[in-house]
């Protein structure tokens, strides 16, 4: 190849440095595969696997507790409001989500009366538009949680408002397929209003309401086997209706029960959680999503608005991120960036 074919608007002859290891990071320009193989090594160039990093926040109540079926989203490693993506086929709250890095599911939830559902969907994450079926969980339930990793999903507990009973049903579904929901295990008691999270290998769910009372009960299964879940501690105070992130090692339960208390976890490890700081308000039912590095959450049981965040490896007090398209509580939250994906 000739300068004059390198120069000629077809490749630039001017190096210009990686800006990322996104797959929309820029690295333009001729490379030796040595130059190259550097920035590889130092993380620093841009892949296909290391998509933009986006959250997503969908369904919940609107003021006066009207379910809706919006779905909006942020840029994660920006500060900034949230946007229009989608809808969900129906009016839906108190659902849960999973994801992988292409792709959202959200089983659960109901309509705001008697009626709990079984349907699951999905979108494409970095794609906006409406959800198409993905296929139904075991058992019709809402106020369940969700977690996992690249691969599998989990949905845990939740309440069947037709049997009006608290289950203690796990679910998992293959992401990257379509199709009905299968039994995973149980937890060790019927639960719902709980709070999920994972790392690639462990799903964590806090929090919640067992036996009518709010707890401090947090419980953990291995993501690629099968079996009932097993005890993992105690969050610092018994509360319901938080809501979860994480990084790959570290896991933060937020808000709940009028509560602006963010208690954290390691996720390898079993035991207590540790008080990590407080959000800018009290919140009941808020919904939360991350990346690796950052906690995004909604400030929930105002009607507000306000997202917020925090940086996950440090503690300290929530800061303000954004606010949201359409106010909401009682929603859900995810990313193609999540502590699960690594």
């Amino acid at each position: 190849m000739s300068y004059k074919q390198m120069t000629g608007n077809i490749i630039s002859a001017t190096k210009v440095e990686p800006d990322g290891k996104l797959t929309s990071s820029a690295a333009s320009g001729v490379w030796s595969l040595q130059e190259q193989y550097d920035y590889v090594r130092g993380d620093n160039w841009p892949n296909a696997a290391n998509p933009l990093p986006r959250g997503l926040f969908a369904g919940g109540v609107t003021t006066g507790n009207s379910p809706h079926n919006v779905i909006q989203t942020i840029a994660i490693d920006s500060l900034g409001n949230a946007s229009d993506f989608g809808d969900l086929s129906a009016a839906n709250n108190a659902l849960a989500s999973v994801a992988s890095k292409t792709r959202a599911v959200f089983g659960g939830g109901n309509n705001g009366s008697s009626v709990s559902f079984n349907v699951m969907e999905y979108v494409t994450i970095l794609t906006s538009g409406n959800v198409t079926d993905f296929g139904d969980l075991t058992l019709q339930r809402f106020n369940l949680g969700g977690a996992g990793n690249n691969t599998r999903g989990i949905f845990f507990a939740g309440w069947n408002s037709q049997a009006d009973a608290i289950q203690n049903i796990i679910d998992y579904i293959t992401i990257a397929s379509t199709g009905n929901a299968t039994d995973f295990g149980d937890t060790t008691a019927g639960w719902y209003r709980a709070a999920g999270l994972a790392s690639a290998t462990r799903a964590v769910v806090g929090s919640g309401t067992a036996a009518a009372n709010p707890t401090n009960v947090m419980e953990y299964v291995t993501i690629s086997s099968t079996g009932n879940s097993q005890d993992f501690g105690d969050l610092t105070a018994a509360r319901r209706f938080a809501t979860a992130a994480s990084s790959p090692t570290r896991g933060l339960f937020i808000g709940g029960d009028q509560s602006n208390v963010i208690d954290y976890i390691t996720i390898a490890s079993t035991g207590n959680a540790t008080d990590f700081g407080d959000t800018g308000g009290t919140n009941a039912s808020p919904s939360a999503t991350s990346s690796s590095l950052r906690a995004i959450h909604t400030r929930a049981g105002e009607f507000s608005n306000i997202i917020e965040y925090v940086t996950i490896a440090s503690t300290g007090n929530s800061q303000d991120f954004g606010d949201l398209a359409t106010e909401f509580n009682d929603g859900t939250g995810c990313s193609n960036v999540h502590g699960g994906l690594g």
